[in-house]
Parts: C-alpha cells; sequence; structure tokens
C-alpha cells in the first residue's frame, strides 16, 4: 500500500480467540460496507491481541488476499482490548478510525450510517450504543449494571447499554492517543472530550462462533478503572462515612457518658465492643483498599510502561 495515498477510513478490529469468525468477518465488510462505499479509500487492521488458537493463521490468509487493504498487527502476548484499540488507532491514517469486533455481534452495515454521519453531517463521534442484546441473562444484567454505575458515577451521557461500536475523527484520536493513560477506561475518553456525538441505537445479536472472553473478572476490573480514573465518588464516600462515623462515636460518647452520670451503662461486656471493632475495621480496611487503588493506579503511571508490545506488523 501506498504510505501517502489519502485513506477516507480506518476499521480497527482486534482479536483474540476469534478463529472461524474472521474471514466472515472481512466478508461481511466487504459486502455490507466496502460495496457500497466505492467512492472512498479505506485500510482494514486487524490487530491479534496474543490469540492462542488458529486466529493469527486466518489472519494472515486473509492478509494474502487482500495485502492493499489488510494490516495486521501481532501482539506479543495478551495485553486486552483496549490496547488492540490503541495500537490500531496508533497505526490507522484515515480520516476517521471505526473499530468494530470480530466476533460479528455488531451488524457491519452500520458503518455506512456512522460514515454518512461523519462526512455529511460532521460528527467526529459517532456512537452505536446497545439498546438490546441477544445474550444469556446473567450477561444482560450484569452490562446493565456495570453502565449504570457509569453513568451514575462518571458519565452522564453514558448509553444504558454500553457501547464498543464506535467511530472518531483523527482529530478525536489524536486526543486520545496523547493521554498515554494506564489501565485507561476508552469509552470514558471518548465521552470526556466533550465533543458532540451522535448515537445510533442497534440490538446486538447473538454470537455464533466460539465464546466471549470478557469475563466478569475483567468487567469488574474495568469498572474500577473507569469510576477510579473519572470520578471521586470513592473518596468522598470515605469522607462522607468517616464524618458519619465521628458523629455516631460523639454521640454515643455523650450516651454512655449520661448514663454512667445517672448509675448505669446501657450496654456492657465483650459482644458490643467485638461488634463495633469488627465493623470498624472492616470499614477502615475498606478505605486502606480504596486508598491503595488509586495508589497503585498512580505508580502504574509513573511507572510509564508500554501499554503493549508488538511483535510484528504486517503492512506494505
Amino acid at each position: 500500500m501506498d504510505n501517502h495515498k489519502h485513506i477516507h477510513y480506518s476499521i480497527v478490529i482486534p482479536v483474540y480467540c476469534n478463529q472461524g469468525s474472521l474471514e466472515k468477518t472481512y466478508d461481511k465488510l466487504q459486502e455490507e460496507v466496502i460495496a457500497h462505499n466505492k467512492d472512498k479509500s479505506y485500510e482494514i487492521i486487524f490487530v491479534d491481541d496474543g490469540s492462542y488458537d488458529s486466529s493469527f493463521s486466518e489472519l494472515t490468509g486473509l492478509r494474502s488476499r487482500d495485502p492493499e487493504h489488510v494490516k495486521l498487527i501481532k501482539f506479543t502476548r495478551n495485553f486486552g482490548q483496549v490496547a488492540a484499540i490503541m495500537a490500531g488507532y496508533q497505526l490507522a491514517r484515515g480520516e476517521c478510525v471505526i473499530n468494530i469486533s470480530a466476533d460479528m455481534q455488531d451488524p457491519p452495515s452500520l458503518i455506512n450510517n456512522m460514515l454518512d454521519a461523519y462526512f455529511n453531517e460532521n460528527f467526529e463521534i459517532v456512537i452505536c450504543m446497545r439498546e438490546a442484546r441477544e445474550e444469556t441473562l446473567f450477561r444482560t444484567i450484569t452490562s446493565k449494571i456495570f453502565y449504570k454505575v457509569m453513568k451514575k458515577l462518571s458519565f452522564n451521557n453514558m448509553p444504558i447499554g454500553g457501547f464498543d461500536f464506535v467511530l472518531i475523527s483523527e482529530k478525536v484520536k489524536k486526543i486520545i492517543l496523547s493521554k498515554q493513560e494506564a489501565n485507561a477506561f476508552w469509552q470514558g475518553q471518548i465521552l470526556w472530550t466533550g465533543i458532540n456525538i451522535k448515537f445510533i441505537p442497534y440490538r446486538r445479536v447473538k454470537r455464533e462462533i466460539g465464546t466471549s472472553k470478557w469475563t466478569t473478572s475483567k468487567k469488574m476490573k474495568y469498572l474500577i478503572d473507569g469510576i477510579m480514573a473519572y470520578s471521586y465518588f470513592p473518596l468522598r464516600i470515605m469522607t462522607v462515612t468517616g464524618l458519619v462515623l465521628s458523629i455516631l462515636g460523639f454521640i454515643y460518647a455523650i450516651v454512655i457518658f449520661i448514663a454512667k452520670f445517672f448509675g448505669g451503662v446501657p450496654t456492657q461486656g465483650w459482644a458490643p465492643l467485638m461488634i463495633i471493632l469488627l465493623v470498624l475495621s472492616g470499614i477502615q480496611m475498606l478505605m486502606l483498599g480504596i486508598v491503595g487503588e488509586y495508589l497503585w493506579r498512580t505508580l502504574d503511571q509513573v511507572r510509564n510502561r508500554p501499554a503493549y508490545i508488538i511483535d510484528k506488523i504486517y503492512e506494505d
């Protein structure tokens, strides 16, 4: 590919153990997107995030089919979906960049609407938000809880169904890449810019091939990243809790003093003391854990370790 050739749009696809779906994803993009935008130049960037199945072999096969348009980034190991997206952004040369999952749960045809919103309506951010999803009840409920918490604590414009299918302009891309945050909450970085957004609702379809690697533990870690990075709520709840406990302790001390003055103590013995001790100790440990989370993230940022390590880039 001519490195000086103008590219209208780049499509970034993070890949982690998606064998069996990659060729279908590529074919759908050709059929539903590329064929409908023949007046626009494009590139497709696959990022192999340390897959341990045959995903990389499928990707090299796709690149041999279309070396002019398909680029391939291979990580040394699994660094996570956000790292894969950032690596794709770094390599992308399009006026705008669209990222889409490799599991065919997001309809590629929506990219046509996204491109129209960017080129014809001048939106620099276009988000396809999930208004429904064909997934298990557990995954549906946990996802709703995740994004409701994020909406409440960090971003009032966070879609309730969440999103990871989005178009951003080169300007927004440069803002995100310039931040270089450790433990980045990628959706938050996009919403944080304050740039006008167009939302496109859609229904996320059931995954046909393979199983999701987006586990509950990964969701919890990502939720904590989002809260810690964009909300003072954990620190404020610590302050409020400390204040409330101090007031309650002061009131209780007055009650004990008055009771003692009139000749009796309302509560005596080992059990109530242990209850108070355990409750206060538990609260203190929780607060230390919250402070530790902030300190750990600060240390991680100061270390300035790369978010990912690229083994090789395959491009012309």
